[in-house]
């Protein structure tokens, strides 16, 4: 299954359930979609790339089983080469790594491939994007990180979106935003050339369905 393969031109919003109700995870989840949600975000830290502990590839699977949207997971870990199976097993149909702590990114961009996920790379907000340049051909998608990874509710860094400009210079995979997305930084991003919109605390804080559409139609009025 293929997400960002098949994504084209459009703009979609995917809710980071790092800020969602976790004793209703799975309605939580179901709420995003009634406004429009059209990916999960799954974040997964280890209390040592990350100063957060979050969760793993059980609840991915639980997830996945229980909700009709597909899981993307972002690995804030220091060894995902160690977690990948499992959230392949798990049913998620992507998977992000940091590059920054990877020794051998391409063997991990492989793994990933093989394991029939499509494969991105996330990048710090200080990480260049020059720095991927050679994995560009096995990459499916870059996810910017608009602030600095670890916990939800962060002000959004602006100087991300000529960040964004300057990868759509580079290669023509989707960009996947994450970090203060909001209904008014979102246009900012897509007008860069973003098109997967991550937003954990604008979307939970309220009503989710209400949330998770604020942001897409302040998104599309833009695009």
């Amino acid at each position: 299954m293929t997400f960002f393969g098949q994504l084209g031109g459009r703009v979609v919003g995917a809710p980071s359930i790092l800020a969602a109700n976790f004793a209703e995870l799975a309605e939580e989840v179901r709420r995003t979609a009634r406004g429009g949600a059209e990916l999960v975000h799954f974040d997964v830290m280890d209390n040592h790339f990350v100063p957060n502990l979050t969760v793993g590839p059980a609840v991915a699977a639980s997830l996945a089983a229980a909700v009709d949207l597909p899981i993307d997971a972002h690995l804030q870990v220091t060894n995902p080469d160690n977690l990948i199976p499992a959230f392949v097993e798990a049913g998620v149909v992507s998977i992000s790594v940091q590059p920054e702590v990877v020794t051998h990114l391409h063997r991990t961009l492989g793994m990933i491939r093989a394991g029939g996920c499509e494969a991105g790379v996330a990048l710090n907000p200080t990480t260049p994007p020059e720095s991927i340049w050679w994995a560009l051909p096995y990459v499916d998608y870059v996810n910017v990180m608009s602030v600095n990874p670890g916990f939800g509710g962060q002000a959004f860094i602006p100087e991300m979106a000529e960040k964004v400009r300057r990868l759509k210079e580079m290669t023509d995979v989707p960009i996947q935003v994450d970090g203060g997305i909001t209904a008014g930084t979102a246009p900012l991003m897509v007008e860069a050339g973003a098109q997967v919109l991550v937003a954990g605390s604008a979307v939970f804080k309220e009503d989710p369905a209400s949330g998770m559409r604020r942001i897409l139609d302040a998104a599309l009025a833009s695009s």
